[in-house]
């Protein structure tokens, strides 16, 4: 009996490694298209002819975008914005869910808070609202105008306030009986302890502004102020050909829009990939703990 268990129990195993390594080829399927489109010839790119391996290898289409002379200030642009809106999200996410992660007793009115922070989920004024009030702030064509409208992700807050609230609550008993205030609290027992969950929250933050083009677009009114994203998605959607000199052109039509586009994806891609397997270890158990509410 325990050997046909045992039968079974490696059967079980043997199975599901094989579905986890179907469900990793399909996933890593598209990436290695979108790489071998991006290094292919124009003529293979647009015939269809490219699979999971460059046809007719050729560099044009990321020499036509390193190429561009605002390129690297788009890039720089992005990096500014990761590191001040990541910053400002780290730190109001902390702050709003340590006091949301304690009990009616030790923060009066608490569920008011709450009850106010889902409905901003639930419900939210439109772009059309939106941009009105950057206006009046006078936010606009500055860094401001990408990283204050969405600086309290709600979401963050909730996975970081539950993953505290799964700490011992001991912990906080301990250090109130030894005198230590809040402030002592969340610096010194609470943060060291959250590295999981702060790993994956700010992994969320990065990932966010990293991606985000459309508020680049509506808020920043000259292309120097424009993120690497918005950028990208001028230099493909907006190329006017007229404006073109005789090297510009003989350049375009040595890429097409599908191996720009591709193109354009490894770019973006390449930083989230280089920050990605340093947090990778706290991802999963810090998004595991914060999601379960006891």
């Amino acid at each position: 009996m325990v050997r046909n268990k045992t039968i079974s129990a490696r059967i079980t195993e043997a199975s599901l490694i094989l579905v986890m390594l179907v469900i990793s080829a399909l996933s890593l399927a598209p990436v290695v298209h979108v790489f071998s489109v991006s290094f292919s010839d124009n003529a293979a790119a647009a015939g269809g002819f490219v699979k999971f391996w460059p046809v007719g290898f050729s560099l044009e289409s990321y020499r036509k975008i390193l190429e561009e002379p605002h390129f690297f200030n788009a890039f720089l642009v992005s990096v500014k914005r990761v590191l001040l809106g990541g910053g400002i999200n780290f730190v109001l996410t902390v702050m709003m869910a340590y006091p949301l992660s304690r009990s009616n007793k030790e923060f009066p009115y608490r569920n008011v808070y709450m009850w106010f922070m889902l409905f901003t989920m639930l419900f939210s004024g439109g772009i059309i609202p939106l941009y009105l009030t950057v206006k009046a702030l006078g936010m606009f064509n500055s860094m401001w105008a990408l990283v204050l409208p969405g600086a309290v992700p709600v979401f963050n807050v909730i996975l970081l306030m539950n993953f505290f609230r799964n700490l011992p609550k001991e912990l906080s008993d301990a250090g109130y009986m030894d005198g230590a205030g809040p402030w002592y609290m969340m610096v010194k027992v609470y943060l060291p302890l959250s590295l999981p969950a702060m790993a994956t929250v700010t992994l969320f933050s990065i990932v966010g502004h990293w991606n985000a083009f459309f508020d680049g677009l509506i808020f920043m009114r000259s292309a120097e102020n424009y993120p690497l994203q918005t950028y990208i998605q001028q230099l493909v959607v907006n190329q006017n050909v007229l404006e073109l000199d005789s090297t510009k052109l003989e350049l375009l039509m040595k890429v097409s829009d599908k191996t720009l586009n591709a193109a354009k994806i490894v770019v973006s891609m390449v930083p989230i990939l280089i920050v990605y397997p340093f947090l990778q270890k706290y991802f999963i158990h810090g998004i595991m703990l914060g999601s379960v509410k006891e």
